[in-house]
Order: C-alpha cells, then sequence, then structure tokens
C-alpha cells in the first residue's frame, strides 16, 4: 500500500472530525469527549496534512508558483500573528476563567467564601487543614505568598 493511498482518506476523516467538533464547540452544542476528541484528534489531522503533503509534494509546491497560492497563505500566516494580540481591555490576553480565578485570587477572604457557599470560619478551617495559614481579613494571594500569577 502506497502512502497515497491512506493519507488523503486519513486527511479527510480527521478534518472532519476536527470541523464537526469545532463547529459544535463554536455553538456550545458539543457533549461527551467533543472538546477532548477536537484537543487531541487535532494531532491526527496535523499528521495527515504531512503526510498529505509529502505524498503530494509536487502538486504541493505548484501552490507556491502562483501569486494567489502565495497570496491566500500569507494572509493565513498573518491571521496567525495577529490572533497573538491581545485586544485593549482583555485581561491580558488571558482566557476569561483565568480573569476569574485572578479575581478571586485577590478577593477577601469572606467574599470567597460566600461564592464558594461555605461560612468564613469554615474556610478558613479547612484551608489551614490543607497547609495554607489564612486569616479572615486575607486574599488567597496574601495567604500564598510567591505564588504571583
Amino acid at each position: 500500500m502506497k502512502i497515497r493511498d491512506w493519507a488523503t482518506p486519513l486527511t479527510i476523516g480527521s478534518f472532519v472530525l476536527i470541523a464537526v467538533t469545532g463547529v459544535l464547540m463554536f455553538f456550545h452544542l458539543d457533549t461527551g469527549l467533543n472538546k477532548v476528541a477536537h484537543e487531541w484528534l487535532g494531532w491526527a489531522l496535523l499528521l495527515a496534512v504531512a503526510v498529505h503533503a509529502v505524498a503530494n509534494f509536487p502538486a504541493f509546491k505548484r501552490h507556491f508558483t502562483h501569486r494567489a497560492g502565495i497570496g491566500i497563505v500569507a494572509a493565513f500566516a498573518l491571521l496567525l500573528g495577529a490572533s497573538f494580540i491581545s485586544p485593549p481591555g482583555q485581561g491580558g490576553g488571558k482566557p476569561p476563567h483565568m480573569l476569574a480565578t485572578q479575581a478571586l485570587l485577590d478577593a477577601p477572604l469572606p467574599l470567597v467564601a460566600q461564592v464558594a457557599g461555605k461560612d468564613v470560619e469554615g474556610l478558613v478551617s479547612q484551608l489551614r487543614e490543607a497547609g495554607i495559614a489564612v486569616g479572615a481579613d486575607q486574599s488567597l494571594r496574601q495567604a500564598v505568598p510567591g505564588r504571583e500569577q
């Protein structure tokens, strides 16, 4: 069996999986292992595209001899570069769950207890049992110095 016999079906199959799970995630309709499959089986798409490019190298090279092919690849390279830029006021590019975590780390312990659905004394006791000495007037970040994010 030649590489070309399985490179294209592998590319098609992995693309369909990544496309479907990506669309489901975009519309927040993913369930079960959709996100895990998208993240981990994305490596199959990467491998499939690489093998497909090697198996079809002469055709692959031809795409870089025309302005349209070069322009399209360059446009996506620019978009990739732009995706690393954080818009102003977006928390330095951190994901929303990290912004929420940072806010809880800096919040006074009574507020953290309220969010956790516990009383302050119970939370202080639980944290002390875990080896974190914290006062009721401190934030979690103050209780664990040197763990800045």
